[in-house]
């Protein structure tokens, strides 16, 4: 257990701390040393702190609930006993951006699932199968901060996570225009249906922001470093609705996909389920096997069948179809809040491990 790379997570009350802690129960890298919340939870143990709000689906787990949770903005009492922190604090951007630098400034990694770092030009907004390369700017990022050890890192919006892998691993046939409705779950806003009932039986057609992440991020994660800093990719053109809809877990999204050269079917489904990147390679605790599935049922991939495919943490593909306008369209699932958050970010974070950017301090 010593041996393990102690961890905090900032935020650690909210839906996306909670998942954090879940999932890093009894992981072989990884262990829970500090949980801190805003000034309301200062004092309390976890489950004082969280009280009735437990949102996960599995119990809260026995070697958190007598944690005292700190003040997350009391930098140094909260750094002193981690190597590294989880970021999912719920601040506004601009709080968000200056806590995460402070706690990286302490030479103290911070690996965010927040959007608010994520067109900082030197922070690497990675999906460890896709863009493992951009850690590489982490070396100017720590000049910047003039930190040794300190960095952030962030992990993309999860709207993009049904279709961007996609787009990976067609890469060779040129994407070049992409229509995307993303059909999103209420756990994305942080919500359970009993504290939302007016989305039981609703659909609302409008996430804020959710668009232009939608529309931008994939452009990042294909960028390329240049002079200290990533430069988004030109193309595909992609262009997107995101709408709420009744669902606790489970982002799907209706694609449609035109190519420079356009793959057959069969080139197609070959490339997305033989599609692998580094966490594979490097057996990560966390990667899933087989990284995007492809069902070939016409009623899958649904999120009640599908969505925890891999634990969560893989891509389920299906409805392939040629089109009248576009070259081809489909169908995607992917789990919001374990590929799409927590896990994305404990993903990135045992990439960064393995790769030598987090260390015990």
């Amino acid at each position: 257990m010593s041996e393990k790379l102690k961890v905090g997570i900032l935020g650690g009350t909210g839906m996306v701390g909670q998942r954090f802690i879940s999932l890093l129960e009894d992981h072989p890298w990884f262990e829970v040393e500090a949980i801190a919340a805003s000034p309301r939870s200062e004092g309390k143990t976890y489950e004082e702190a969280v009280g009735d709000r437990w949102k996960m689906m599995t119990p809260m787990p026995e070697s958190v609930k007598n944690k005292i949770v700190l003040n997350v903005n009391e930098v140094e009492q909260v750094v002193k006993k981690v190597d590294f922190v989880f970021s999912a604090v719920d601040m506004s951007k601009d709080e968000i951006r200056a806590i995460e630098e402070d706690y990286a400034k302490t030479e103290t990694p911070v690996v965010s699932n927040n959007s608010a770092h994520r067109w900082t030009p030197d922070v690497p907004m990675v999906i460890p199968e896709i863009n493992p390369e951009h850690f590489d700017v982490i070396q100017y990022q720590k000049k910047r901060l003039g930190t040794t050890r300190g960095f952030v890192a962030v992990k993309p919006n999860c709207s993009i996570q049904s279709y961007t892998p996609v787009l990976a691993a067609l890469k060779e046939f040129g994407p070049k225009t992409v229509v995307a409705t993303t059909y999103q779950a209420i756990s994305g806003a942080g919500k359970t249906f009993k504290e939302w009932p007016e989305m039981v039986a609703n659909i609302i057609p409008y996430i804020s922001g959710e668009e232009e992440k939608s529309e931008q991020e994939p452009l990042k994660v294909f960028g390329h470093i240049e002079d200290g800093v990533i430069v988004k990719a030109e193309a595909p053109l992609i262009t997107t609705q995101c709408i709420r809809v009744p669902v606790l877990d489970g982002h799907t999204a209706a694609v449609f996909i035109s190519f420079e050269n356009k793959p057959s079917r069969e080139e197609f489904i070959e490339k997305i389920t033989e599609f692998s990147g580094l966490p594979q390679e490097l057996e990560l605790p966390s990667a899933p096997k087989q990284f995007i599935q492809y069902l070939e049922d016409d009623n899958r991939p649904q999120v009640k069948m599908d969505v925890n495919y891999e634990r969560g943490m893989g891509i389920s593909i299906g409805r392939l179809r040629e089109d009248t306008l576009f070259d081809y369209k489909f169908v995607g699932l992917s789990h919001n809040t374990l590929r799409g958050a927590a896990g994305g970010a404990v993903l990135c974070a045992e990439l960064l491990k393995a790769q030598g950017y987090i260390t015990q301090k």
